[in-house]
């Protein structure tokens, strides 16, 4: 694919962009008028378009509209004389990347280029799963080959150059913040706050105030201002955590707050504009909730502009592999002082668990078992619910050495921790719906919750 196609007019300035970005490195094929550019884009896809706005025989516009026609992905830089900025400002409306004022700096040019092709290459690649760029770039890395996984990193590309709003859906465990995060830093937000709220962590007499703030005299105790989780936001992300959580009392705010940009502080006089973008995750079934009158239907399809689904774990194959190793050497490393590895028996193992719990679940047991370890290799009896030998893994599927009582409280351990873990997904993550399921006390599920690091 050729590099840069540029189109101008006036043959000197064209000869200097040229000799600049060919000095540079790229590789440039020139158009001296709208007509021959709005041809040449249509013939051959380009990396970028540098493009003037007035010529003679058409306009700049008309080869913005035919580059986005032809491949909506493809970044244009636009070029205006002194006094055209109104211009330049409706070439940004209809998708130009950015804009250069003549008489045009050679580095200034070379920067808009350079950008723009690299903000190109992170929307074609699926760059959360290369670590080289999230140490690059910062935004978290995504660990997985499935196609489950590449399917749902490509959408999370795509919808993070835009505006919309993203509602992560997925099980508990499955990351979820993790996708939120990485939505933040590969929008044109990223160098703004990103602000995490979690819906159901925060009693519901309070889940207001937390998100929309308040003002000085509000209520007994509101000696000061206070600005809720949306003012602080400001210019970048606000993840909403467990959004199926939230009171259906603030669900009209919160519907308010998206839609009008605006949020009214408790006791406030007036309403308080916010530039903020809305993702938020639920393991919810919302649209369940909307029919039972638990959740707002707008709300709902406000939020739901651009659904993600997570898969959980057991549909990823072998990314519980590579995230074990990940788990391993990071946490080893933190706990040990040097990266634990996995020996091919605990591999086999892990492959063969159901993890209800999700990621979450898989770390908490690396974790537990760099801990418990003895050398810097994990062995099955680390984890406590593999077997030492392959017939014993087949017939039994945990460790059935020592005695009868040590296996029978190994057994025990693995069935409850199966047990808890489906029971919370089929109630959502709701615990006592969970704890009515299993026949237990909430008490006694917190405890094991606790216990089993689920």
């Amino acid at each position: 694919m050729p590099d840069i196609l540029l189109v101008e007019d006036k043959e000197s300035l064209r000869k200097v962009l040229r000799l600049t970005l060919e000095h540079a490195g790229y590789s440039v094929t020139e158009a001296a008028e709208a007509s021959a550019a709005v041809r040449e884009v249509g013939r051959v896809p380009y990396k970028i378009v540098l493009t003037d706005l007035r010529m003679p025989n058409g306009s700049g516009l008309d080869v913005l509209r035919a580059s986005k026609n032809a491949d909506s992905d493809v970044p244009v830089i636009v070029m205006t004389a002194y006094g055209s900025i109104d211009e330049a400002v409706e070439a940004m409306k209809e998708g130009a990347q950015d804009f250069l004022q003549k008489p045009v700096d050679s580095n200034h040019l070379l920067l808009l280029v350079e950008r723009a092709l690299e903000q190109s290459r992170l929307r074609t690649e699926n760059i959360l799963l290369r670590e080289e760029w999230s140490k690059r770039y910062g935004f978290p890395r995504i660990i997985g080959e499935s196609e489950a996984i590449k399917r749902t990193v490509a959408e999370t590309q795509r919808v993070a150059q835009t505006e919309a709003t993203v509602l992560l859906l997925g099980e508990s465990g499955t990351g979820k913040e993790l996708f939120a995060r990485a939505v933040h830093h590969l929008s044109n937000r990223r160098d703004k706050p990103f602000v995490a709220v979690n819906c159901a962590a925060i009693p519901e007499t309070l889940i207001e105030n937390e998100l929309f703030g308040h003002e000085r005299g509000a209520f007994t105790g509101a000696g000061d201002r206070r600005l809720g989780k949306f003012e602080l936001a400001s210019g970048g992300t606000i993840f909403l955590d467990e959004i199926g959580e939230l009171p259906i009392a603030v669900q009209g705010k919160l519907l308010r707050a998206i839609e009008e940009k605006a949020i009214d502080r408790i006791g406030g006089r007036g309403p308080v504009p916010v530039d903020v973008r809305v993702v938020a995750a639920t393991n919810k079934d919302l649209r369940a909730a909307v029919d039972n009158g638990e959740f707002r239907g707008d709300l709902f399809f406000r939020l739901a502009v651009f659904p993600i689904e997570i898969p959980p774990l057991r549909e990823r194959g072998d990314d519980v592999v590579l995230l074990a190793r990940s788990f391993a050497a990071e946490l080893g490393k933190e706990l040990r002082g040097r990266e634990a590895t996995l020996s091919e028996a605990s591999l086999q193992a892990l492959r063969e668990q159901p993890w209800p719990g999700n990621v979450r679940e898989l770390e908490n047991s690396i974790e537990r078992a760099c801990i418990l370890a003895d050398a810097s290799e994990l062995q099955p009896h680390d984890f406590g619910f593999t077997t030492s030998t392959a017939t014993d893994a087949k017939t039994f599927g945990f460790d059935i050495s020592g005695t009868l009582s040590e296996a029978t409280e190994r057994a025990v351990q693995m069935v409850e921790r199966q047990k808890i873990g489906e029971a919370l997904n089929a109630a959502d993550g709701n615990k006592t719906r969970a704890a009515e399921t299993l026949g237990v006390s909430y008490k006694t599920l917190l405890t094991k919750i606790k216990d089993y690091n689920l």
